[in-house]
């Protein structure tokens, strides 16, 4: 199986201006001075080697989508501005062909389901989309979203077959190929997160969740929820001290807490995700790197291993 990151910001999508471009430009350019270039493949290995990823790459602007890849049915969780990338890539797969569609909704804040109205394979008949979640007006959301006071095209329009169903937290469900469990989770109006096991391998997504003082409890139920996780996706939206303090009960975690309740769990790789949308690539890449010292401090041997979630990001599980 691999995990493929569509859309890693959180609460609205993250500009990209002619002045954020043009200094990734002069960076580069003042990092090469000195240095020849005689042909491509000299230019392609100095951007490998001597470029930080801040200057070479980008953590994206797209607001929450995440496929697991790893079966016939597509497995998606949230349905962000991401989703419609994906399905402009599913449709450059080869049109004519049908699919199924499984959508995990964490939550229906506009942010998770946004991209809803832009993903193409909706719009195609023969193609399934199945959308599941634990909030019983999961589905209400969505037709408001496309009624005609917000989208010019209503959800009854969409010709594909869109079938909605609520979960019970708690309860495995066999969806996709996967075992799939739900639990509830701290942020306003409640999300929820979900556990997919196949072949003895588990991936846990985990956005839009708070986690306060109860945390140290021994029987905090993220505990058993993240155990030995291969891959746990994380809400890391914010530094320890802006969580507790400016932005406490906003509903969203710390890389502190991140990397604490991984070591607790035993998880195996830690990618932290809803990246904050409004600081630059420079700076997610320094709290990328204090979260990984962080670590050496908390656990010095701890074999866990971080990434920091960015549009495009493929983690093989």
């Amino acid at each position: 199986m691999k995990v493929h990151f569509w859309g890693t910001r959180g609460s609205l999508p993250a500009s990209v201006t002619a002045e954020t471009i043009r200094a990734k430009i002069f960076k580069a350019i003042k990092e090469s001075q000195g240095l020849s270039f005689h042909d491509d493949n000299t230019i392609g290995q100095f951007i490998e080697s001597r470029l930080p990823f801040s200057i070479k790459g980008g953590y994206g602007t797209n607001t929450s989508c995440t496929e697991i890849v790893g079966g016939e049915d597509h497995i998606i969780c949230d349905a962000g501005t991401g989703l419609r990338d994906l399905g402009g890539y599913v449709i450059q797969q080869g049109p004519q062909k049908r699919h199924t569609f499984h959508i995990f909704i964490s939550h229906p804040h506009w942010d998770h389901i946004q991209g809803f109205p832009f993903f193409v394979p909706a719009y195609i008949p023969g193609n399934t989309v199945n959308i599941y979640g634990c909030h019983d007006y999961l589905e209400e959301s969505f037709v408001i979203q496309q009624n005609f006071n917000n989208f010019p095209v209503a959800l009854k329009a969409m010709s594909s077959d869109i079938r909605f169903t609520l979960l019970d937290p708690g309860k495995p469900y066999a969806i996709g190929g996967f075992t799939v469990k739900a639990l509830q989770q701290n942020h306003p109006g409640h999300s929820y997160g979900y556990r997919f096991e196949k072949e003895g391998k588990s991936i846990v997504y985990s956005t839009d969740s708070e986690h306060k003082q109860d945390v140290d409890n021994r029987n905090y139920p993220f505990i058993a929820f993240f155990r030995d996780a291969d891959l746990l996706i994380f809400d890391a939206q914010y530094g320890f001290s802006e969580a507790v303090q400016a932005k406490e009960d906003w509903g969203h975690s710390n890389n502190m807490s991140a990397v604490e309740l991984s070591v607790r769990a035993g998880v195996k790789r830690l990618c932290m995700y809803h990246n904050e949308p409004t600081v630059d690539d420079a700076t997610l890449e320094e709290f990328l790197e204090k979260t990984r010292r962080y670590l050496t401090i908390y656990a010095e041997s701890n074999p866990l291993k971080i990434d920091l979630a960015y549009d495009g990001l493929e983690i093989e599980v």
